[in-house]
């Protein structure tokens, strides 16, 4: 028998080993007998998931909520202002209402980059926080400011919006550089950004209830206290990290930063970062699945009109189911996404796989939607088209956590100001083809936004990546297995 033996075997030693599993098995009885926290308590302390999933599951339904609140406060002036130029007050003509509907854009494209610096300076959580009090209190105020002072005030608003707004893709995504687990990066982030679009068909069908029953400042008014709400909640119940948080457990600290490392802070290698082909794959992406989002977004009610002479009521109501189907698809794409990675398909594999073929998969379906000759077939067609750029969110949208974790914020930040030309240029270019609404020009504009598609989803498929790039190399990516996530 050799000394470790004799030493394991010793009597002290079983003894003490003994004593050990007795305490143990004590603390395990004692944990079990704990009492939950009453309801009413668990709701005065948010943390929705604390007894049921993960603390960072938490944190994405708070940035889910708030990502329902920049939409929702992004869009609300859509159905706004077609109840303010119906009044005395404001009597704008159409060109006016499209000035005032594109001024949030050229405040929005200007803080892309700024926003994922100063994510990166100063944090995520604090910069989308900010971000939203800033929109918030400008809402509350529009309907006593715009009385005030017409049209050019209401502009200034509207781009000084755009500029609070302009930082909360970057700043989420400075966030989850923190937060996110390795294999869990593409279900936390879809859960976040799916609030986008369920934030918008929220706000395009209350508003209108609010318009009609309140009248127009109601909109402002509620969705600006809501949106002043939320931020109070996020500002005081999210850790800038999982150290930082205070409802976070021990086991749960330990598993991300196992998996993720600590990242360090340093100036963001811009040579290094716009020299680089999986960054313009991701780019060029953004933009792609942008500018067929923002064609179908603007113009889908008037889509239904022509071909098919719906009155309005009913195209607008048509209009917001592609956007939920695509809220579903998203999270389910992370998910999946993410289940992919873990168990079958290299992150490289995985990325352009959903990327490209949803890009592929709505070129088929909105060429489709300019060619059937029925309303229930085009609005299949138009919602599978939508719906299905969700697998693309899990694909491209994630990709700038796998290539720099660190400089997440600021490759979102960068992708974003590229996928924000199509907001300010697609709607203007269809507006231009679409002289009389007949089936050719609309084919055109379908076929425009066809062939950008195809164009980004071969852009993609080329250039992107999955690996952590060699100029953001500086922390650790190792998950609890011991493997890098270096596929």
């Amino acid at each position: 028998m050799t000394d470790t033996e004799r030493l394991i075997k010793s009597p002290e030693n079983y003894s003490s080993l003994a004593s050990a599993e007795e305490t143990q098995a004590e603390e395990e009885e004692a944990d079990d007998l704990k009492p939950r926290r009453p309801f009413y308590r668990r709701l005065l302390y948010y943390n929705p998931c604390s007894y049921y999933l993960p603390r960072r599951y938490g944190v994405a339904t708070l940035a889910f909520l708030g990502f329902c609140n920049v939409y929702a406060l992004r869009v609300n002036l859509s159905v706004a202002i077609v109840a303010m130029s119906a009044t005395d007050e404001f009597d704008w003509d159409s060109k006016t209402q499209g000035l005032l509907l594109s001024t949030f854009f050229y405040g929005y494209i200007v803080t892309q980059i700024p926003g994922g610096w100063l994510a990166n300076r100063f944090g995520g959580k604090k910069v989308f926080g900010y971000g939203m009090l800033t929109t918030s209190i400008l809402a509350i105020f529009t309907p006593v400011l715009t009385r005030l002072g017409g049209t050019p005030v209401l502009i200034a608003i509207r781009i000084a919006q755009g500029l609070a707004e302009g930082v909360v893709f970057p700043a989420i995504h400075g966030l989850w550089s923190h937060w996110s687990p390795v294999h869990e990066r593409s279900r936390l982030a879809t859960i976040a950004f799916s609030g986008s679009y369920v934030g918008t068909v929220i706000s395009l069908v209350v508003s209108g209830f609010l318009a009609q029953h309140l009248g127009w400042p109601s909109i402002f008014y509620t969705f600006g206290v809501i949106a002043f709400l939320w931020t109070i909640l996020w500002l005081t119940n999210v850790g800038e990290t999982p150290a930082e948080d205070k409802r976070i457990s021990e086991e749960e600290l330990n598993y991300i930063v196992t998996s993720i490392g600590k990242p360090t802070v340093k100036p963001a290698p811009w040579l290094k970062i716009l020299t680089s082909l999986p960054v313009w794959a991701i780019n060029i992406a953004h933009f792609a699945e942008n500018w067929g989002f923002y064609t179908m977004l603007t113009f889908l009610p008037r889509f239904m009109k022509d071909m098919f002479d719906m009155q309005l009521s009913q195209a607008g109501l048509i209009s917001a189911l592609p956007y939920m189907f695509m809220a579903l698809v998203v999270q389910f794409a992370g998910f999946l996404a993410d289940y992919f990675r873990s168990a079958y398909m290299s992150t490289t594999a995985v990325r352009k796989l959903f990327t490209c073929g949803a890009f592929l998969s709505q070129t088929i379906f909105m060429l489709g939607a300019a060619y059937v000759s029925t309303p229930g077939w085009a609005i299949a067609c138009i919602t599978l088209s939508v719906g299905l750029g969700g697998f693309a969110w899990a694909g491209f949208s994630v990709n700038h956590l796998d290539l720099a974790p660190q400089y997440a914020s600021v490759l979102m930040g960068l992708s974003n100001t590229f996928a924000t030309i199509p907001g300010m240029v697609s709607p203007t270019l269809a507006g231009k083809m679409l002289q009389n609404g007949t089936i050719d020009e609309w084919r055109e504009v379908f076929s425009v936004s066809s062939t950008i598609y195809v164009i980004g989803a071969v852009a993609y498929g080329l250039l992107a990546s999955g690996e952590t790039q060699r100029w953001a190399e500086s922390i650790s990516t190792v998950d609890l297995t011991g493997a890098t996530d270096s596929d």
